[in-house]
């Protein structure tokens, strides 16, 4: 018998997608993933989920009520530390439990422990966990993992390049993150921030990649700067940022704003959002010192699109006007 593991297309999906995949492949296991957002998904999601959770969390349970009649196993991973003496957000720690508590008739949850706070070692413990509910050998799971690591490692090569491998069948997506037009059509560089949940969903953030492009604008993402310069940047806050997403989100941005070489920031949030709350106000600053034109794009499951396409027109024609009159034209109005 063939299991099926049904992988939600939300969350951290858009950061380890390609490695749980074939790590499941490895192991002669089906992996069923849930189609893009889509408005259907959206609804089941927020009449499944708690009122007080943010949009990406409410969308995370509508692509598991999607797989839960479709799979034997629904894997979502708890997520506690993927970096020593750093953390993850509280929802990606108590999200299983919130899944297992919000919608009947699921099958068996994977949630394996992901805790890497101390020790890289520990990953070894959740590889077996997980591999266990396939196969009694423990030399066919590490180098069924050890397979997928590779794969995975391409897979953020590609992303440094806009090139996003998340197809449910696993062919290259590139989600118009990759310009694919001459240097000279390009007309600036505009770096979209946010958590990548937030960032590849383009359901939720109204395809605003897409919008850019059609402007031949250049879209840089904080999975498009190397971990190392990411790191080093954030490492000149007064203090030590313990959240490991954070320090991505705050690095890469700190890089680009000092290298000058974006032209604006756009910033998408999901309302809500505790660890955004001290990040937005992070980056904004930095922007600001440094004349570099910021805009915040709050998202929730009630944001209208008209909307969103009147504050980035704007923000792009705020740019235009400043290319020509840098002196009359702030960058904060």
């Amino acid at each position: 018998m063939k299991y099926k593991v049904g992988i939600p297309r939300g969350m951290l999906y858009y950061d380890y997608y390609l490695l749980w995949k074939e790590f499941f492949n490895n192991l002669g296991v089906e992996v069923v993933t849930s189609p893009k957002t889509n408005k259907d998904i959206l609804n089941k999601g927020v009449h499944a989920c708690v009122d007080e959770a943010c949009l990406p969390v409410k969308v995370f349970h509508g692509h598991v009520d999607y797989l839960k009649d479709k799979v034997d196993y629904i894997f979502i991973p708890k997520f506690i530390s993927i970096y020593k003496k750093e953390y993850c957000c509280p929802k990606h720690l108590g999200l299983p439990d919130m899944v297992r508590h919000s919608i009947e008739g699921l099958p068996q949850i994977i949630d394996t422990e992901i805790n890497l706070r101390k020790t890289d070692k520990s990953l070894k413990k959740s590889i077996l966990y997980t591999g266990k509910y396939f196969t009694r050998s423990n030399k066919k799971i590490y180098r069924a993992f050890k397979d997928a690591y590779s794969q995975f490692n391409k897979y953020t090569e590609l992303m440094s390049r806009g090139v996003i491998p998340i197809n449910a069948v696993g062919l290259y997506d590139d989600l118009s993150f990759n310009l694919n037009a001459d240097d000279e059509n390009i007309r600036r560089q505009i770096m979209i921030l946010g958590h990548s949940y937030n960032i590849y969903d383009e359901y939720i953030n109204m395809n605003i990649a897409t919008k850019l492009k059609k402007r031949r604008i250049k879209v840089i993402t904080a999975e498009m700067i190397e971990e190392r310069s990411t790191r080093y940047y954030a490492s000149k806050l007064p203090k030590r940022m313990f959240w490991t997403h954070g320090q991505r989100i705050i690095g890469s941005a700190f890089s680009m704003i000092e290298k000058k070489a974006i032209q604006g920031i756009i910033y998408i949030s999901a309302f809500g959002c505790g660890l955004d709350s001290v990040l937005i106000d992070l980056v904004e600053r930095k922007a600001r010192e440094n004349r570099i034109p910021f805009t915040l794009l709050t998202i929730d499951e009630q944001t209208g699109e008209a909307g969103v396409n009147t504050r980035i027109e704007a923000f792009l024609d705020m740019l235009e006007w400043r290319d020509g009159s840098e002196d009359n034209f702030s960058t904060y109005g």
